[in-house]
């Protein structure tokens, strides 16, 4: 059974440990915002379960953009790698 995109992104993030993954989705018509560093995803507008074995990015989550940046994240003076990747374009 292939990863999910969270799996994949999570998996992304733990080889790249010099980056940090804005990724902007939507679940069942909300907006959310998952920031995923060293293998670990946490969002940004809502609640995180405690349990690491519920995704936070469900697998019917439609991913809309990823923003590729330097860690450490600073909110206030983010560095983008690469901004508004489309899921087909990371993953490639």
């Amino acid at each position: 059974m292939p990863a999910s995109q969270s799996q994949q992104l999570e998996t992304y993030s733990s080889q790249n440990p010099q980056e940090v993954l804005l990724v902007k989705l939507k679940i069942d018509d909300e907006l959310d915002e998952v920031m995923i560093f060293k293998g670990f995803s946490s969002s940004l507008m809502r609640s995180t379960a405690f349990d690491p074995d519920v995704p936070v990015i469900p697998d019917h989550a439609e991913i809309i953009t990823i923003d590729r940046l330097t860690a450490p994240y600073k909110p206030n003076q983010p560095n983008y790698i690469q901004q508004e990747i489309t899921w087909e374009q990371f993953i490639k």
